[in-house]
Formats: structure tokens, C-alpha cells, sequence
């Protein structure tokens, strides 16, 4: 899964909105609620740890699963705890691959996280490196 880094957002300039506190049914439809909660910053609420969190934009469909798509931004965060079956961002081969960190035996290993289609396990070296937990992903829907 190839991943591109993009510019870091201005945290700073970002904008609380509004957030409802009836949810919005993605089944049957419920009863409209006018309620308001307090204010949410999406941003500030994917990001925990500014001073450690990046971005990288998203080529493949290996973490289909995970809710994660071709083009999504997701947000790294290298002071994440990096535990087995999140979604971690890491180095193999020169090569940056976003997957879901697994163990077997005393071996860890990176696997994809999509039943749709056959992606190889990598089994990780003491020459690849976590960078980071997957922490939050962006997506804009097309309006059009």
C-alpha cells in the first residue's frame, strides 16, 4: 500500500463546529433531533498528540476493513502505544505500508485488514521500523 505525506494542517486554525447529540440512524430512519452538545474541533478530537502526529494520504485498499480507503488521509501519531491488532504505519524494505500489527509465536507481523481481496502478511525485521498508530482518517466526500 503505497502512502504519500502531506503537509501538516495549521491545528491552529481550525474551527470547532457544532455536534448533535441525536445520531444519525444509518439503518432505519429515527426522529430528528434538535439537540446541540457542546462544540467539537475535529481535528484537536483525531489528534492526541500534535507535537507527534503526521499525515500520509492513502493508496490501496489493504485496510478496506479497518475503514480505511484509497485516498484517505490518516493521521499518525508516533506516541501511540503500539499494540497488537491496531493499525500502525511502518517501514519494510524502504517501502511505507500502513497495516494491522499482528503476532504468531514471538514473531510480529503486519497483515492487511480486507476480505475482499488477498493481501500478503509481511513479517517484520529488525530492519523495519513502526513509525506510528494510525490514529484518526480524513475523508472528503465528493459532493458533485
Amino acid at each position: 500500500m503505497p502512502l504519500h505525506p502531506i503537509e501538516q494542517p495549521n491545528l491552529a486554525a481550525t474551527h470547532p463546529v457544532h455536534l448533535v447529540s441525536t445520531p444519525a440512524s444509518a439503518g432505519f430512519p429515527s426522529p430528528a433531533g434538535d439537540d446541540l452538545e457542546d462544540e467539537i474541533d475535529p481535528m484537536a478530537w483525531v489528534v492526541r498528540h500534535p507535537a507527534s502526529t503526521f499525515w500520509w494520504r492513502v493508496e490501496g485498499d489493504c485496510l478496506w476493513d479497518a475503514g480505511i480507503r484509497d485516498g484517505d488521509i490518516i493521521a499518525v501519531d508516533r506516541a501511540g502505544k503500539r499494540r497488537v491488532g491496531r493499525a500502525v504505519l511502518a517501514v519494510v524494505d524502504s517501502a511505507v505500508t500502513a497495516k494491522i500489527l499482528r503476532k504468531r509465536g514471538d514473531r510480529y507481523y503486519l497483515a492487511p485488514a480486507n476480505s475482499q481481496e488477498q493481501f500478503p502478511d509481511i513479517e517484520l525485521t529488525e530492519d523495519s521500523e513502526i513509525w506510528g498508530v494510525i490514529a484518526g482518517v480524513v475523508r472528503r466526500y465528493d459532493l458533485a
